[in-house]
């Protein structure tokens, strides 16, 4: 069945750009995920022939390349004043909500080969940050990787749950039925923790990623205090 004709927006009859084509290409990789994203898909967003979209990107190696570069510009930058504990705050909590919104972003932020000038200068402003703080070389390298572990792995795992993560009602509401098939006394821990935790007022699975997210910097900020002899641990 012939996909039903666009209207024509006044954006639509603008020029065609790069950054047009890569603006369309996240919107399709939104609507449909990176398996929906082709040349074709894409001229279709845009309203154009396949062939207009090779004149600004040569190949979808370039689309991905670029719209991870979109992604990055998304997060804002540390300031790199010395208060590195805030910013990596501020910083994972901002990636997390691009993440949100481009969840086919999470295992492709970090797989390119020629990235950005956002990726990089996003990169290099995060290990600004954590040296303007204090942190050795070596400690800002562990510190950088083990929270993007860290906060992709949190993105990846929310994404893929069958029920909202700001919503304990939906965790019920998937919960409830399947625990009713617990043959008595089996599982008792899930049991437990679904009862004394899960199903309690105020409880959402999203309010688990600042905790986490506490437990890491608190270990990191212990490590990058002076110690005796005025070294820094590394």
């Amino acid at each position: 069945m012939a996909r039903p004709a666009k209207k024509t927006t006044a954006q639509e009859r603008a020029p065609l750009s790069r950054e047009r084509v890569l603006r369309a290409a996240v919107a399709v990789a939104d609507a449909g995920g990176l398996a929906g994203l082709t040349i074709r898909s894409l001229a279709d967003e845009l309203g154009v022939k396949p062939m207009s979209v090779y004149h600004h990107v040569a190949n979808k190696d370039e689309i991905l390349d670029g719209i991870v570069d979109l992604v990055f510009a998304e997060i804002e930058l540390p300031a790199g004043d010395g208060d590195w504990r805030a910013e990596m705050e501020a910083r994972a909590a901002g990636a997390r909500s691009a993440l949100r919104r481009h969840p086919w972003a999470i295992g492709l932020l970090e797989s390119r080969t020629n990235p950005g000038p956002a990726t990089l200068q996003h990169h290099d402003a995060v290990l600004g940050s954590l040296r303007a703080g204090g942190l050795s070389v070596e400690l800002a390298g562990h510190a950088y990787a083990l929270i993007d572990s860290y906060v992709y792995g949190f993105a990846l795992q929310e994404a893929g749950l069958p029920f909202s993560s700001e919503s304990g009602a939906e965790v019920a509401e998937v919960a409830e039925p399947l625990m009713a098939q617990f043959p008595e006394g089996a599982y008792p821990h899930l049991v437990e923790l679904a009862t004394d935790y899960v199903f309690q007022p105020g409880y959402a699975f999203a309010n688990e990623f600042d905790f986490g997210l506490r437990l890491l910097l608190d270990g990191l900020e212990r490590l990058a205090k002076p110690v005796r002899g005025g070294r820094r641990q590394n």
